[in-house]
């Protein structure tokens, strides 16, 4: 693509606005741990939830997203993702209070909360490594190859040039600024990130090849009507089942995925920890998930499925791109190769986009695998009762090691979908605890280890099997996975000694969970009542699911032209909307 002076004088100038921010806030962070990892613990919940969706928006999920659509799965085959709404709906209701409440600076320092002994060090201290360092690694690996492969069509560039050019980048962000500095320069890279997106969409649907909106939706009707739906076809019934029955029935509760994790987690825990209060947390992860699964999708399908007709095959990309290396050649790497239809000005605002997505993303995972080494690990088990400033000194190291370690891993992952089905995977079958340990007594340690390492053992064997040629069929990994960690950590639950008492009852006393699965810890931790509202965070749940789905779908149904549909599901959506909002306000009540 050419790319002109003017572009690079937009991308120059996006930079240099998202700079600011990490320089202002550099002294701040350097303070203080708690000023590096969480802002003080000061962030208003607008700033919390923008920061969440500009972290979830990276460079590789509209590639990712692309690659669903084209590869068999349609607009339906996003049901891999948007069966998530019940992990982040029960998040708001059920758990960002909670995690707010117990007052901790990392997900992780909750371990030495909420267990004791040896056992609870050592989860925190392994979790540490294995989330902060193989976990994360494995995650910005993905986003860095969906950076590869738009500097590879874009701007012609080689692998490893892009790799070096963006962690000069990332570093200089993620060590300088801090997490009070991650949150604004997400919410400027988020503008900047939507704004290219629905640019990309639009100049898409001008193409002679298109012929608008009404355009494109008439020639797919015709030539592959399959990829319209919302819904999928049941009479395919192993592809219903891999994209739609086991996301909803199964990978929900029982997948541990940065973003969407059981009980909140990761960078979402972070941004509630971060909160100013339980009002901000909840209120924070409510905006997040509206924005998420409703606001952002459609610019990337819409740019997607024009690639359908621009880019039939695989082979059509190649020829439009004679110079791309092959190694970086799938069905993800069509949504930058339909930036060639931007005009000079919108190309340079949509990299400046992209590269706003990618470095917004980046920085947080630095920032969050940072906390957890340097925190939880360097901190708690090998150099405690340093002063704060040596502690974010080593921070800084940490960041520029974890992005060196990140690009290596790059290498080694093909495509932003194999990364998906890989993080899935190995978190497979560990959700169901972090659900139940806020709510049952008998989770202990021991419990999350057993569940750890079942899920490891099985999902690494599995993987090896289809390797050499006699692995299950997507999506019985998953299932089997899920299924052995589970009875494991259940053995585990009940054949291993509880936590002890004192633990617990100080858990109750501070959280002040909800009664069931706590009964006799309540009296004596003098906590007569639960602060929250075991029916009302059910209704909102199911409220907010309903919500969000008929909001994604009303817009979908719209944009096919699909009106009687469209107004039935905005009615939902308006009902469900108003309900929402009647909840949360009595939910304020109880709420600091």
């Amino acid at each position: 693509m050419h790319v002109t002076l003017t572009d690079w004088i937009i991308v120059a100038a996006s930079l240099a606005v998202c700079f600011i921010p990490a320089l202002m806030f550099a002294r701040r962070a350097g303070q203080s741990v708690s000023e590096f990892f969480a802002s003080g613990q000061s962030a208003p919940w607008w700033l919390v939830g923008v920061s969440m969706v500009a972290t979830t928006f990276s460079a590789d999920t509209p590639n990712l997203v692309t690659d669903i659509v084209r590869d068999k799965g349609g607009v339906a085959g996003n049901w891999m993702w948007w069966a998530f709404v019940l992990t982040g709906m029960a998040t708001v209701f059920f758990y960002a209070r909670l995690w707010r409440r117990s007052g901790v600076l990392t997900d992780l320092e909750f371990y030495e909360l909420r267990y004791a002994g040896k056992a609870a060090s050592a989860v925190r201290g392994f979790r540490a490594v294995y989330l902060g360092l193989f976990f994360n690694c494995v995650i910005m690996a993905t986003v860095n190859l969906a950076a590869a492969k738009i500097a590879g069509v874009v701007l012609g560039w080689p692998r490893t040039q892009t790799l070096v050019v963006c962690a000069v980048f990332n570093i200089v962000f993620a060590a300088s600024s801090g997490l009070w500095g991650v949150l604004v320069i997400d919410m400027i890279q988020f503008g900047i990130a939507m704004t290219g997106a629905f640019a990309l969409a639009w100049f898409a649907l001008q193409q002679p090849e298109i012929g608008g909106l009404g355009g494109l939706v008439e020639k797919l009707e015709t030539r592959m009507p399959e990829v319209l739906h919302l819904v999928p076809d049941f009479g395919n019934w192993e592809l219903a089942l891999m994209i739609f029955i086991i996301p909803l029935a199964v990978q929900w509760w029982s997948v541990w995925y940065p973003g969407a994790e059981p009980g909140g987690g990761s960078y979402i825990a972070q941004r509630m920890l971060a909160s100013k209060s339980e009002r901000d947390a909840l209120a924070g992860t409510l905006f997040f998930n509206f924005a998420h699964y409703v606001l952002r999708p459609w610019p990337w399908i819409l740019v997607a499925l024009c690639s359908l007709l621009i880019y039939p095959e695989l082979s059509s990309i190649r020829e439009t791109f004679p110079r791309l290396d092959p190694s970086l050649l799938g069905h993800d790497i069509a949504y930058p190769a339909m930036m060639k239809f931007l005009p000079t000005g919108w190309l340079g605002l949509m990299i400046a986009g992209l590269l706003a997505a990618y470095v917004s993303t980046m920085i947080t995972h630095l920032n969050w695998g940072t906390s957890y080494l340097v925190h939880d690990f360097y901190q708690r088990f090998l150099v405690p009762g340093a002063s704060e400033r040596h502690y974010v000194a080593v921070g800084r190291l940490t960041t520029v090691l974890l992005m060196v370690v990140a690009s290596a891993m790059t290498w080694f992952i093909e495509s932003s979908k194999e990364g998906f089905g890989l993080l899935l995977q190995v978190g497979a079958g560990t959700g169901l605890i972090y659900l139940l340990r806020w709510f049952w007594w008998r989770i202990n340690a021991w419990t999350e280890i057993a569940a750890m390492i079942g899920s490891f053992v099985v999902s690494v064997g599995l993987f090896v099997l289809k390797k050499t040629g006699y692995g299950l069929a997507d999506p019985w990994p998953l299932v089997v996975t899920v299924g052995a960690t589970t009875v494991v950590w259940l053995i585990a639950a009940y054949t291993t000694e509880p936590t002890d008492r004192a633990t617990l009852v100080r858990f109750v006393k501070l959280v002040r969970p909800p009664i069931a699965g706590w009964r006799g810890y309540h009296q004596e931790a003098g906590v007569t009542e639960s602060a929250d509202s075991i029916p009302r965070a059910m209704l909102g749940w199911v409220l907010g699911c309903v919500a969000v789905w008929s909001g994604l779908f009303c817009t979908g149904s719209f944009l096919f032209g699909r009106t009687g549909q469209g107004f039935i599901l905005l009615l939902v959506f308006s009902g469900c909307s108003a309900g929402l909002v009647r909840l949360v306000g009595r939910l304020w009540a109880g709420a600091r």
